[in-house]
């Protein structure tokens, strides 16, 4: 299912162009990593290439995927190539020297960027991983925000305490509070979720989710991604509103196939599974089957998944996904709790650096030292280029590597 992002990000973009649209938001995670695989790259390019040649603005912002802590990412390149504006530009005053800094004299002062077909006011901050970005929020000059008139729209790429769903509630988040008020339209990204509300003193907040589902539990619950169009226009009395409506981007149909799966034995369980799949047209659908309960006898082990997997594919099937961390053989405790809340790798990676934060003595603060191992990880995900040979690639680890490490003063 490796291409379906894409084809969702392609098929998202053509409705964009269809509908004459005026500019397009994308808040954070244009890509999974900061220097994406040339395939991928060539693809998202075209396609920002025929919305700059339909004169349709696209404006964004770095997430938590796509920033690189080295400051190299293929954002810039867009940005450059004019293909796309980052909007979360500023600038930190009140500040003298690091010590300034150091001491938290500065305040960052956020610059809007105006479309100039439509008059909106757009500005932002970048997404960071482990929430390194509240730093930021914490630091912004709200004042001059706040005081701008005009249409005005705030990017974010971070979860919003308030409006965390049950399930995603270990994730860590920022409280409303950090963001400035007044604003008409606040485009969110990071939280794989659909969400929105008019907040009071804020305005619309909107979660669009992820433009294809990137797990077993967003498949089974959206089936599919999208996002979300806004018409705004003003009242004969001079009034401004706006309408908001998510649309759904599918690029495949999605077949749930649940099973209740207590005090059953695993041949009963595989009967009914094939009963199911007989009674269903799976003809290129992606499959999603969710097992729960607990067993009467013998051990997950002993249902012959493969056959069934077969089976499925035999009769067209796109793909199939099972997830059986709810089913357990009897004595054995759930351990589905701690798979629910920490289901996605960047909150695992998370929690392990947190956890072991301060063992080693480095002379840094916990929040130095949590940024610090961030970058050294994002530093080792870095992908090797397409025609890239070994040694090259080596070498610009390594250059990268020392550059993190002496930022810190560690070398």
């Amino acid at each position: 299912m490796r291409d379906f992002a894409t084809q969702a990000f392609v098929k998202a973009m053509q409705e964009c162009i269809k509908r004459h649209i005026d500019f397009i938001l994308l808040s954070g995670d244009i890509f999974n990593t900061p220097m994406p695989p040339i395939d991928k790259l060539k693809t998202v390019t075209g396609m920002l290439k025929r919305l700059h040649e339909q004169e349709i603005p696209v404006y964004i912002i770095a997430g938590s995927h796509d920033y690189s802590p080295s400051g190299k990412t293929m954002l810039d390149v867009l940005e450059e190539a004019g293909l796309v504006k980052n909007v979360a530009k500023g600038d930190v005053q009140g500040m003298q020297g690091e010590e300034g800094k150091e001491n938290g004299k500065g305040k960052l002062c956020l610059r809007f960027t105006t479309d100039q077909k439509t008059g909106a006011k757009i500005t932002g901050l970048l997404g960071k991983k482990g929430m390194l970005d509240r730093k930021y929020y914490e630091e912004l000059d709200k004042t001059n925000l706040e005081a701008e008139q005009g249409y005005k729209i705030f990017m974010l790429h971070t979860a919003l305490s308030e409006f965390k769903p049950k399930e995603l509630e270990q994730m860590e988040a920022h409280p409303l509070s950090l963001l400035p008020k007044g604003f008409d339209y606040y485009a969110a990204g990071h939280v794989h979720y659909i969400f929105s509300k008019q907040q009071e003193g804020y305005g619309f907040i909107a979660y669009p989710g992820a433009l294809f589902p990137c797990n077993f539990r967003e498949l089974e619950q959206f089936g599919c991604g999208g996002g979300y169009f806004v018409q705004v226009h003003t009242t004969p009395e001079g009034k401004r509103e706006q309408t908001v409506q998510w649309e759904p981007m599918r690029v495949a149909d999605t077949l749930c196939l649940s099973m209740d799966g207590h005090r059953k034995t695993p041949h009963q369980i595989e009967e009914e599974l094939v009963q199911q799949i007989r009674k269903s047209e799976v003809y290129g659908k992606i499959v999603l089957i969710r097992i729960a309960g607990t067993l009467a006898s013998g051990s997950l082990y002993d249902i012959h998944f493969t056959s069934m997997f077969g089976m499925l594919y035999e009769r067209g099937a796109h793909f199939v996904m099972k997830n059986t961390a709810k089913l357990v053989a009897e004595g054995v405790d759930d351990l589905g709790t701690i798979g629910m809340a920490l289901q996605q790798p960047e909150q695992i990676e998370e929690a392990v650096i947190t956890e072991y934060l301060g063992q080693l003595k480095l002379g840094l603060s916990r929040d130095e030292e949590k940024e610090f191992t961030q970058s050294i990880l994002g530093v080792l995900a870095t992908e090797k280029s397409e025609g890239e040979t070994n040694t090259t690639f080596e070498t610009r680890v390594k250059e990268e590597m020392e550059r993190v490490l002496q930022e810190k003063k560690v070398i």
